[in-house]
């Protein structure tokens, strides 16, 4: 991976609302997280053969944790199908999509995640009630952060 694309993926994640971004391509693995105001990142040579990380500790203490479903809980989890940032309501003072205990059908919109300025309206993908809204409204979401519970 060149300099100059190596610096604009750096600069994206210092002025996104993404933490943690990983990229691999066929000369290696980048892995940029962002952290109390500072961009660390981590490369990985293409035949990783040790799990040891390139970068110092603080790249590993940086790493947010990401909200889990508790393995108890009972029901279908909804997962982010993207990165970008999670919205419940179609505009700031709109009324949510849906509440806990809204029965919901297949197809019909649940939230809206925002990524690169485009709007994604979020469908369900199971008919049922809604038990858990796990997605914090305006935060950022990663790819297969569960975002609802529904049963």
């Amino acid at each position: 991976m060149d300099l100059r694309k190596l610096k604009t993926l750096i600069d994206l994640v210092s002025e996104s609302n993404v933490s943690e971004l990983e990229i691999t391509e066929a000369e290696g693995k980048v892995r940029i997280v962002k952290g109390g105001g500072a961009v660390v990142q981590q490369l990985v040579a293409a035949p990783v053969v040790s799990a040891a990380p390139v970068a110092a500790a603080p790249a590993a203490a940086a790493a947010p944790a990401v909200a889990a479903a508790p393995a108890a809980a009972a029901g279908h989890v909804v997962k982010s199908p993207m990165v970008g940032t999670f919205y419940r309501a179609s505009s700031p003072g709109a009324k949510p999509f849906v509440e806990v205990g809204s029965q919901i059908k297949e197809g019909e919109t649940i939230c809206i995640i925002e990524a690169m300025k485009i709007l994604n309206e979020i469908e369900a993908d199971k008919s049922g009630t809604v038990t858990q809204i796990l997605g914090e409204n305006g935060q950022a979401v990663e790819y297969g952060q569960p975002l609802f519970i529904i049963e």
